[in-house]
C-alpha cells in the first residue's frame, strides 16, 4: 500500500475505538453482556462495583454515585446497564454534550423516578452551569430552579428522589475535583490483555452463530488494540470473508487473510497508523520531527495525527513524543522491516534514545 494515498475518513477506520453508526450500535447492543457474571475483563473493577452493588442491594438504598473513566470501547456503557440490571432499576441515557443550559439538566433530573440510574457519557463535556447544579443534585437531592430574569428572579427548590448517576469519560483529567468527589466510586477501564479478548472474541461468535477455532480468535485478539468494540467489529469483518471466501469456519488462516483485505495488520495498525511510521521513517530518517511537518507529509490534518494516530503508536511503543519532535523507535523500524540508516552505515543506530 502507498503510504501517501489519500487518507479514508477517520470515523470510517475499522480500528476506530468509536462506536461508527446506529448499525454498529444496534450489533453492539445485542452482544453486550446483561451482568457481571457475564462480563468479560476488569476484574478489579468488576469485583469492586459488585461489592458496591451487593451492599445497596442489602440495605434497600440507591447505588452510590460511579464513574468510570477510560479509552472508548472498553465497556463503560456496557457497566452502567449492567448496574441498572443488578439494581432492578430502569436507566436513563444521555451525554455532556447534549447538556448545554442547566434547564436541561433539570428537566431531566425532575423527570427521574426513585432508584433510577442516570447514565451521562462524556461528562466532563458538560456545560459549567449544568454542572455546578449538579453538584447539589447528586450531594443533596435538590436542585433549585431559577423563575424570572434580573432582580425579580426567584429560586424554587426542587426536591428529587434518590437515583444513581454513572458518569463516564474518556479524559478524567479534565473533571473538576467537587464533581470528582462526589462520586462514591471510581473505576478506572484498562485495554483488555490477548486471552481476555480471546474469550469476548468467543462469546461474540456464539451469539453471532459463527464457527471460530481457538487460533483464529487468538489472531483477531492479537490485532484488536486491546479493545472489545474493535474485536466484535473485526470478528464481524472476519465472518463475512469467511462466509464469502471459504467455508464460514474462522481459522487463523482465514482471520489473517481477511484483516489482511481490510489492511490491519499483525499488531492493529491500519493503513494510516503505517502511513504516519512510514513517512517518519522513509522522510525524515526515524526524526525528530515536527508534528505539523509530519502530518503535511501524510496528507492529513495535525489534529487526525496528534488525535487519531499517535495515542495508539506511542501506547504500542512504535513512536515516541520528545521536545524536538516525534521519534520512531527501534520497534517502528522492526515492525515495518527497515534498518535505520545509522545502523546501515555502522552507526550506533538510536539505541542510545530508548535505551540498550
Amino acid at each position: 500500500m502507498n503510504w501517501d494515498d489519500e487518507s479514508a475518513p477517520t470515523d470510517e477506520r475499522l480500528v476506530a475505538p468509536a462506536a461508527a453508526d446506529g448499525e454498529e450500535t444496534a450489533v453492539e447492543a445485542a452482544l453486550r453482556p446483561k451482568d457481571l457474571g457475564e462480563f468479560v475483563g476488569q476484574e478489579r473493577v468488576r469485583e469492586q462495583l459488585d461489592l458496591v452493588l451487593r451492599a445497596a442491594r442489602a440495605r434497600g438504598a440507591t447505588a452510590d454515585h460511579v464513574l468510570l473513566s477510560g479509552a472508548p470501547g472498553l465497556g463503560k456503557t456496557t457497566l452502567s446497564m449492567i448496574i441498572a440490571a443488578e439494581m432492578g432499576a430502569p436507566i436513563r441515557i444521555t451525554s455532556g454534550p447534549a447538556i448545554q443550559h442547566a434547564g436541561d439538566l433539570a428537566a431531566i433530573l425532575s423527570s427521574l423516578t426513585e432508584g433510577e440510574v442516570l447514565f451521562l457519557d462524556e461528562i466532563h463535556r458538560m456545560s459549567r452551569p449544568a454542572e455546578e447544579m449538579l453538584y447539589m443534585a447528586m450531594e443533596d437531592f435538590r436542585v433549585d430552579v431559577i423563575v424570572g430574569k434580573g432582580p425579580g428572579a426567584t429560586a424554587i427548590p426542587l426536591e428529587l428522589p434518590p437515583f444513581t448517576l454513572v458518569g463516564a469519560t474518556t479524559r478524567a483529567g479534565l473533571l473538576p475535583p467537587p464533581l470528582r468527589d462526589r462520586f462514591g466510586f471510581t473505576g478506572h477501564m484498562e485495554f483488555y490483555a490477548p486471552a481476555e479478548l480471546q474469550r469476548v472474541i468467543h462469546r461474540s461468535a456464539r451469539l453471532l452463530d459463527v464457527e471460530i477455532e481457538g487460533d483464529g480468535a487468538a489472531e483477531i485478539a492479537g490485532r484488536s488494540r486491546g479493545t472489545p468494540r474493535i474485536a466484535n467489529r473485526l470478528l464481524r469483518r472476519v465472518r463475512d470473508y469467511a462466509q464469502v471466501k471459504a467455508d464460514g469456519v474462522v481459522t487463523r488462516e482465514i482471520a489473517a487473510q481477511a484483516l489482511n483485505v481490510y489492511e490491519v495488520d499483525g499488531r492493529g495498525l491500519d493503513r494510516l497508523d503505517r502511513a504516519v511510521l512510514t513517512a517518519l521513517l522513509k522522510l525524515f530518517g526515524g526524526g525528530p520531527v515536527g508534528l505539523s511537518t509530519l502530518a503535511v507529509a501524510v496528507g492529513e490534518e495535525r489534529e487526525t495525527v496528534e488525535e487519531v494516530a499517535e495515542p495508539f503508536l506511542v501506547r504500542e511503543g512504535l513512536l515516541a513524543r520528545t521536545p524536538r519532535g516525534r521519534v520512531a523507535t527501534p520497534a517502528a523500524w522492526a515492525h515495518l522491516g527497515m534498518v535505520p540508516p545509522q545502523q546501515a552505515a555502522g552507526g550506533p543506530g538510536q539505541q542510545g534514545l530508548f535505551g540498550g
